[in-house]
């Protein structure tokens, strides 16, 4: 079975069919006769010299020794004067070994009315039993957390998902992978902090909550201060933020950080997630290709001791250097449209059609192209490929191409279908950041809640000079479901947004 549960409640209960509710009223009784002997089932401080992996790989060296260790039963039988446990910690599970004649005959009994579940303190020493398991032979122990709720049989069928999800701290208990992913997901965060302090980046932290939103395309969640009477935005993106830093003369910055955005839910998108932001002066988007191979190459080496990663049936290879294409490229590779060849709107929107695609009134030629990239491209992508040369009309904070001005020096990352990574040669040209904003302003007006607000002081901050910079934006949570092999972004976040129950 998925996970690391080895006994259900039936197994030490005799009352096999008993509900819930019955079960805990069992538990809650045992709870009583605990504070009736005078035995705290709640504990205290405990102080452990060991953990179950140590002995695991260490038991040459610890056989024989004394050992205090702490942790939740996880199974547990009995053979007339003798018993056995499992007890899990965060390392792993090691055996137990109860006799009577050691233990005494109250605690004895004790163990008999242990419930799976049950966090323990135990004194032993360090054996190998007949089957030659490593074990602990139990001399004491005391109660360090009764478990009221019983811990469920099966905790990984598709019927209880959801529960995975809103009761996470069970799912943690019962479920190995589920710790190996998240565990996991902090040595990725780690890694990533390493590689950029390695570079000469400065780790800064920017505001969550923003007078006007901006940063990115998405629709921001509205609160309200009201000790100044103003509505405040939950921040979409920090990026206008870590460049008002390059302006400021901070030339190399970055930001692990918490975005929101108002939108659906799926299996690629929670409506708060983590992102790497990063800004260097003096740069473009060559160097952040570079970066970004280098970083997650560097990351998935050190995390999972390749350069390559099992994802839904399809092994991913990171080694540089990635395929690099251009958006018109793959549109005309994948979806057979050669945009090159089409130069006005109304053609666009005829392609369009030709496609099946909805077009609505008014689209331009440049939104055209992203939504039949949208649509025939990104699912082809699996292996790392660069895609750049994104149209002004859908990055309306990138700088032109110098040689086609309708394009922008953007790029952006697909894996495994999903977007990873967005970058840009960065817009430091005030006049023309402000057009866009304007632009921008009026789709809004048309009814776009994604659109951006104009935002007059960061064109103030242009105004006083902002060097040429790359700057690049990194899904954590998409990232950490390609090393780890996860398919939904709910299985790597620990608490993710969840429907409300009827």
């Amino acid at each position: 079975p998925r996970g690391g549960f080895r006994m259900s409640e039936q197994d030490q209960n005799p009352q096999a069919n008993v509900d819930l509710g019955e079960l805990k009223k069992i538990r809650l009784e045992k709870l009583q006769e605990l504070r009736d002997l005078g035995i705290d089932p709640f504990g205290s401080r405990f102080e452990r010299t060991a953990r179950a992996i140590d002995i695991k790989d260490r038991f040459d060296a610890m056989e024989g020794q004394t050992v205090k260790i702490a942790g939740r039963i996880m199974s547990k039988r009995r053979h007339g004067k003798a018993g056995f446990a499992n007890l899990q910690d965060l390392s792993g599970d090691i055996q137990l070994y109860f006799r009577k004649d050691d233990v005494g005959e109250e605690k004895y009994e004790q163990f008999k009315k242990l419930d799976i579940g049950d966090i323990l303190g135990i004194e032993g020493f360090v054996f190998r039993t007949q089957k030659g398991e490593p074990s602990v032979h139990v001399k004491e122990f005391v109660y360090l957390s009764k478990a009221l709720n019983p811990l469920p049989e099966k905790w990984h069928g598709l019927k209880d998902v959801e529960m995975r999800y809103r009761q996470r701290y069970v799912d943690l208990i019962v479920n190995t992978e589920a710790r190996e992913v998240f565990i996991k997901r902090s040595r990725i965060i780690k890694e990533i902090r390493q590689y950029m302090d390695g570079k000469g980046f400065l780790e800064v932290e920017t505001p969550m909550m923003h007078p006007i939103a901006g940063g990115a395309v998405a629709k921001p969640f509205i609160t309200h201060h009201n000790a100044l009477d103003m509505d405040l935005f939950l921040r979409i993106a920090p990026e206008l933020y870590l460049k008002r830093l390059i302006v400021g003369g901070l030339e190399k910055v970055y930001e692990i950080n918490r975005s929101f955005r108002n939108e659906g839910l799926d299996t690629r998108h929670n409506p708060e997630f983590t992102m790497l932001e990063l800004y260097q002066a003096y740069g473009d988007i060559e160097v952040m290709m570079e970066i970004v191979e280098e970083l997650i190459a560097t990351v998935a080496l050190k995390v999972n001791n390749s350069m390559i990663a099992d994802f839904d049936g399809e092994k991913i290879d990171f080694t540089p250097p990635w395929q690099r294409i251009t958006m018109l490229e793959a549109i005309k590779k994948y979806a057979g449209v050669d945009f090159d060849l089409i130069k006005t709107d109304a053609e666009a929107q005829e392609a369009a059609r030709q496609l099946k695609l909805d077009v609505k009134p008014g689209m331009s030629r440049g939104e055209l192209i992203n939504e039949v990239f949208e649509e025939f491209v990104e699912q082809k992508l699996i292996q790392p490929t660069i895609v750049y040369g994104h149209p002004v009309e859908i990055s309306p904070l990138a700088k032109r191409n110098r040689e086609h001005p309708e394009l922008t020096d953007r790029f952006e990352l697909f894996i495994m279908q999903r977007e990873i990574a967005n970058a840009f040669t960065e817009l430091n040209d005030p006049i023309d950041q402000k057009g866009r904003f304007v632009r921008q302003m009026e789709k809004r007006a048309a009814g776009d809640g994604e659109a951006h607000m104009m935002d007059e002081d960061y064109i103030n901050a242009l105004e006083y000079g902002m060097p040429p910079a790359g700057g690049m934006g990194i899904g954590i949570d998409r990232l950490v479901m390609i090393l780890t092999g996860t398919t939904s972004i709910r299985d790597v976040i620990l608490f993710p947004t969840l429907r409300k129950r009827d």
